[in-house]
């Protein structure tokens, strides 16, 4: 099994967990899938190996939740997909272009791909992406001020709100953390997903960077009308009803090649 691809039985638990909030029981776990537990404790062993769940004692808790050093976290899980979008983004973008770039684990791999790339106006509320490019083939880079959260170094209120309205950008980078037929792309953040669309609405180019494993996958809070997005690069083709809902949004889809 590829580990970025959960089976249908584990992505039954990663939804069971969101759903409770992030963490159950592995009793509360059998008891609402209708399974053993020693079938939960399996699909658990391998959720957690790769990257999609931490285990505690007597349950286990969604990586996304896991709090501080949870952006280290992320870009442990599948990174071998999201340097595959790293690389077809950072081929999108020429030279001299202005780009912004969020703070997603996806969006510090397309930091690393676009290191080699002269000239750009790099905006970003991301310390990491702000690292690694700001001192990189005559780059301009802006970083948004205000409190920097704990878990990733992203900054965000009031000061980073007033900043984003500052810029117009060639092409606008964003990741997400869910992608489904029914709303679209989602966050987990208010703060993150306010940030994202005063961006939006300044750049030229609007793309959205997520790999497979966020297809289906909920969150609670929608990024913003699917259709203004121009872009979804990812890794694999999506299900059909995401295909079929991304036609309607006039959302193209490209599969970064292997």
């Amino acid at each position: 099994m590829d580990s970025a691809h959960p089976t249908h039985r584990q992505q039954e638990i990663l939804d069971a967990l969101r759903r409770a909030g992030g963490s159950l029981r592995v009793g509360r776990l059998a008891s609402d899938l209708g399974v053993s537990e020693e079938t939960v404790r399996r699909n658990l062993k391998v959720l957690a190996e790769a990257g999609h769940v931490d285990k505690m004692h007597g349950g286990a808790r969604l990586a996304e939740m896991a709090g501080e050093g949870d952006f280290q976290h992320r870009l442990r899980i599948a990174p071998e997909a999201k340097q595959r979008i790293a690389r077809h983004v950072a081929g999108m973008i020429p030279d001299g272009a202005s780009i912004f770039l969020d703070v997603g684990s996806t969006t510090s791999y397309i930091a690393d791909a676009l290191r080699e790339h002269l000239g750009l106006m790099v905006v970003t509320n991301s310390v990491s992406v702000a690292y690694k490019l700001a001192t990189r083939g005559g780059n301009r880079v802006y970083m948004a001020g205000g409190a920097l959260r704990a878990h990733d170094g992203g900054a965000f209120g009031a000061e980073a709100m007033e900043f984003a309205r500052n810029f117009k950008t060639d092409f606008a980078v964003l990741s997400t953390a869910g992608i489904t037929a029914e709303d679209g792309f989602m966050l987990f953040d208010l703060e993150e997903a306010n940030f994202s669309r005063a961006i939006l609405g300044n750049a030229a180019r609007r793309i959205v960077a997520g790999d497979s494993a966020k297809f289906g996958a909920p969150a609670p809070i929608t990024l913003c009308d699917p259709s203004l997005i121009d872009i979804l690069v990812t890794d694999a083709a999506p299900p059909e009803a995401l295909a079929r809902a991304a036609r309607g949004w006039s959302l193209r889809i490209e599969v970064a090649a292997p």
